[in-house]
């Protein structure tokens, strides 16, 4: 189970290295994703809060990245943040994200990306339920929900 520390670590030392890397143009990018999916997985925008796919959604299966369609994490992770935007306590593995510190905004943040395609996700920080404590907050857009496949 990953907790802030190892955030913390992976982010200012190393990442773990990806399952796999997908490595596209960004022209081939923009000719996959949908506008608002370019946004954000390619130029690391935010999708409006409470008015996003997964906010509300709870139904069992995994979600995967929507650029590669690599998984990410369980529909067991996920939990009612309130934040806005879908929130998990932990991804499925340890070396499906990357992390890189974000001061952007005026703030010290952490951002999450998908290891493989390097994608935007979104943010973790250490305010999560116990027992890892952390929330991964994420765009509804940078994800595809998978049904019931193993989650």
């Amino acid at each position: 189970m990953l907790r802030w520390i190892d955030i913390i670590k992976f982010a200012k030392y190393s990442n773990p290295e990806p399952p796999r890397r997908v490595r596209k143009s960004e022209a081939e990018w923009q000719a996959q994703l949908t506008p608002a999916q370019f946004g954000v997985l390619r130029q690391q925008a935010t999708e409006p809060p409470y008015r996003n796919a997964y906010c509300r959604t709870y139904e069992p299966g995994v979600y995967a990245c929507a650029g590669c369609g690599s998984l990410l994490f369980a529909a067991l992770a996920k939990y009612r943040a309130i934040s806005g935007w879908p929130s998990f306590t932990q991804p499925l593995t340890k070396n499906a994200v990357r992390y890189a510190f974000d001061d952007s905004h005026q703030m010290q943040r952490v951002e999450v990306r998908y290891n493989s395609c390097e994608g935007h996700l979104g943010h973790v920080f250490p305010d999560g339920p116990e027992p890892s404590g952390l929330r991964y907050c994420l765009n509804s857009v940078s994800l595809t929900h998978l049904g019931q496949a193993s989650g």
